[in-house]
């Protein structure tokens, strides 16, 4: 394999999305930092979020409350030294954004606006209008490439993780049409979002493979949690349009989940109704599809129509494309793959299990979600730990250590499967059948078997091809997190938050109320 080993960094940051913005906002004045983004620099999972940011900043709010709604979401797994830190250190970076030029909606007399979503106790959802997500983006990335130190490079996919003697020593990576590239630099931050394109339903842009996790599992780091995935309940479903996300705070706002016969439903199934957590209200859409064969529905019929129109734009924009008017017909919704609560285990300071080399935002887990992430802390997330990331990767690299309620699982055995070559389209139908909504231990052992051989498939191309296929190692991420997720999948017999086994329907905090961890020896860099 050819590579070029000679061009070098102080930093180097995977990602372009909220928290690798706010840890190189931080590294600037420290040397030189290099992002690497797998598209234009501006495509990212930040830039999809509509709701919202969640802080505790507004009247009748406080940490503590934001700290119990936080708890009370992650259905008994969060790890509260991090859901602390994050709600404690959330206003302040926040306020930091505001500083910057983040413009979020206010009140007539100027006073900052703040919306209701699922399972929040008060109103503490900062917004910018229904694309909070692209107006913060605009603003941090106005920011960093004012910096001089700061260099972007787009369309530049990692494929390893370099490590020398268990310390991170740079990455390597493939620009454009199959150059292959080294970067070396003491210090990494994987910042590249989630995994969502895994499943045959996402909301998830299609930049969101999971590459970060399958770099940090293959570099030997440690991985966590990877069962958890939100299903976010209201996409829209309709033949022949994207699944595109219709936003909780249309529920904050007052629109009504109903059947096919315009009946309310969702008290059936939890006693919030509509404002259950995510999981809840996707099982009962499910459910309520199941029960009387027709679809289910979001109406705002019973709404005020311009306001309506005002104060979701976007999603009306997008929505009138498919020939819905958000105001006055009922939209069809269903569940879709969303949000990762796992991924690269790491401290509330971004550290991994190996020197050197830093996770921040949904590709990393820091236990700040439990099993459910309430909805809106996952913007709050990215800019509070990559801030904090940015600030721990200026002293001494260190790994983090493995904390008390993190259980590693026995290593998988070294059997390398027949290799079975699965397309992409075939991985993410899979994982939607058996790892979607409804687990169960046969429709999981029997994707664990096709993944598996599907990743020796994968590696196989990747070495006839010399490494230097940026398609072929998306492939390759793709089919790693893919059998990580139904191997954790499997593992967990309980029911909890984002994870529901059928064939094991009760939460059990007896035998699973703790972090399961998997990781690997790493894999030689291929030469």
């Amino acid at each position: 394999m050819t590579s070029t080993a000679s061009d070098s960094a102080d930093f180097i940051i995977v990602g372009g999305g909220i928290a690798g913005l706010r840890a190189a906002s931080a590294l600037a004045p420290a040397g030189r930092v290099v992002i690497l983004t797998k598209a234009e620099s501006s495509e990212s999972n930040t830039g999809y979020a509509q709701g919202g940011i969640a802080a505790a900043m507004g009247p009748g709010d406080s940490m503590d409350l934001h700290v119990a709604d936080t708890l009370a979401a992650g259905a008994g797994l969060c790890d509260e030294s991090a859901v602390r830190v994050l709600v404690n250190d959330g206003p302040r970076y926040v306020r930091e954004l505001i500083e910057w030029g983040a413009r979020f909606d206010r009140t007539a007399s100027g006073a900052l606006l703040f919306g209701l979503e699922a399972a929040h106790s008060v109103h503490r959802i900062l917004h910018a209008g229904d694309a909070t997500g692209r107006e913060i983006s605009r603003a941090m990335w106005e920011r960093v490439v004012a910096l001089s130190t700061v260099r972007v490079v787009n369309h530049a996919l990692v494929t390893d993780v370099l490590v020398e003697g268990g310390v991170v020593a740079g990455i390597r990576y493939v620009e454009g049409e199959g150059v292959l590239r080294d970067l070396r630099a003491p210090r990494v931050l994987l910042a590249t979002g989630g995994a969502g394109q895994v499943f045959g339903e996402t909301t998830n842009p299609a930049v969101a493979t999971g590459d970060g996790i399958a770099l940090a599992y293959r570099a030997g780091a440690r991985v966590a949690d990877l069962e958890f995935v939100q299903f976010h309940p209201t996409a829209l479903s309709l033949v022949g349009a994207p699944r595109f996300l219709i936003s909780e705070a249309l529920r904050g706002e007052g629109a009504k989940l109903v059947n096919s016969q315009g009946e309310a439903f969702m008290r059936r199934y939890d006693s919030a109704g509509d404002l259950a957590p995510r999981d809840v209200v996707a099982r009962g859409i499910v459910r309520e599809v199941e029960a009387t064969g027709g679809p289910v529905f979001l109406t705002l019929q019973h709404l005020d129509p311009d306001r309506v129109r005002a104060r979701f734009p976007t999603i009306a924009e997008m929505c009138r494309r498919a020939g819905i008017d958000i105001a006055r017909d009922r939209i069809p919704v269903g569940p879709a793959a969303h949000y990762m609560m796992g991924g690269i285990d790491t401290d509330e300071w971004g550290r991994t299990s190996v020197a050197g080399l830093f996770a921040a935002g949904e590709t990393a887990c820091t236990g700040v979600h439990g099993a459910n992430r309430l909805a809106s802390n996952s913007l709050l997330e990215g800019l509070v730990f990559g801030a904090r990331a940015g600030e721990a990767m200026q002293q001494s690299a260190a790994a983090a250590p493995l904390k008390a309620d993190r259980v590693p699982v026995p290593a998988v055995a070294a059997i390398a499967p027949q290799p079975e070559a699965l397309a992409a389209g075939g991985i993410r139908d899979l994982m939607w059948r058996a790892a979607g909504l409804f687990r169960t231990r046969e429709r999981l052992a029997g994707a664990v078997a096709r993944l598996d051989a599907a990743c020796a498939a994968a590696l196989l191309d990747v070495r006839e091809r010399a490494g230097s296929d940026a398609a072929v190692w998306r492939q390759c991420n793709l089919a790693t997190v893919a059998l990580l997720v139904a191997r954790a999948a499997l593992r967990r017999e309980e029911s909890r938050g984002g994870h529901f086994r059928a064939d094991f329907p009760a939460r059990d905090d007896l035998h699973f109320r703790v972090h399961l961890v998997e990781s690997q020896s790493p894999s030689p860099t291929l030469e």
